[in-house]
């Protein structure tokens, strides 16, 4: 199926990491324009912009100046922008029972997923709301759908992207017109590269699958397959408001 996405231009942010590389690499297979935001992975961007003869941009997406040139920037350099995925986010390693949880991590958590993704929006929709088109993808978790021990901060950050952020953004969106469409992805336990290299044990990908029907973890390319279809005005011209799950049939967190 041809998804129309040929010569689309396309900004994807946290275009650097394991599920934002695939992400860039699957919407260059179509034949996009892809500029790749990253913050921190400057050389590991431009590598990927060479390979999919796009273009890296760098920003802090916590700081609003730096926020509010990125998608002008993407603009000036495509000449337009079609699609934007707001992907980048930030997890912490380290499990942190909520009574211990240090205000700091609570506000950085909260500032590298939820303001990230709002600034992201919000350059997004001053620009949809001049062109009258545009499809715009959050990135979400099912961490955000069930919860997560440990991780109280980004799993809330990450529900209020795919609730309250997700069902104002379509509306708001379609004030603009019926053109412009916006939707979430909510990946799962997926196996990046950085965390296949760190090694998961048997014991851990058992209770991560416990309550998913298809009992194996998801890769990159399955959560980017997804943002495609949601891309796609010929694939989901009449989706917006929606977040598609990628999880195996993930029913509940037992870790």
């Amino acid at each position: 199926m041809d998804l129309g996405l040929n010569n689309a231009r396309v900004l994807v942010t946290g275009g650097a990491g394991g599920i934002g590389a695939e992400i860039v690499r699957a919407f260059a297979s179509e034949g996009a324009q892809v500029t790749i935001h990253y913050h921190t992975s400057g050389d590991a961007a431009r590598a990927l912009a060479d390979e999919v003869g796009g273009v890296a941009i760098g920003a802090d997406l916590t700081i609003e100046d730096q926020a509010n040139v990125l998608i002008p920037t993407a603009v000036e350099v495509m000449g337009g922008l079609d699609v934007c995925v707001a992907n980048a986010g930030w997890y912490p390693q380290q499990d942190q029972a909520l009574w211990d949880l240090p205000l700091d991590r609570w506000r950085s958590v909260m500032d590298r997923n939820l303001t990230a993704t709002f600034l992201t929006a919000r350059g997004f929709l001053k620009h949809a709301a001049t062109t009258e088109r545009g499809s715009l993808v959050l990135v979400g978790s099912t961490a955000g759908q069930f919860g997560e021990a440990g991780h109280a901060d980004y799993a809330a950050a990450k529900g209020a992207i795919m609730s309250g952020l997700l069902a104002s953004v379509k509306n708001e969106a379609a004030r603009i017109g019926d053109g412009v469409r916006v939707n979430a992805v909510a990946p799962g336990w997926t196996i990046t590269p950085k965390r296949a290299a760190a090694g998961i044990d048997d014991d851990t990908i058992a209770a991560a699958t416990a309550t998913m029907a298809r009992k194996e973890l998801a890769v990159p390319g399955d959560v980017a397959r997804q943002i495609l279809v949601l891309a796609s005005d010929v694939a989901s011209a009449h989706q917006t408001g929606q977040i598609v799950t990628v999880a195996g049939g993930m029913e509940g967190r037992i870790i």
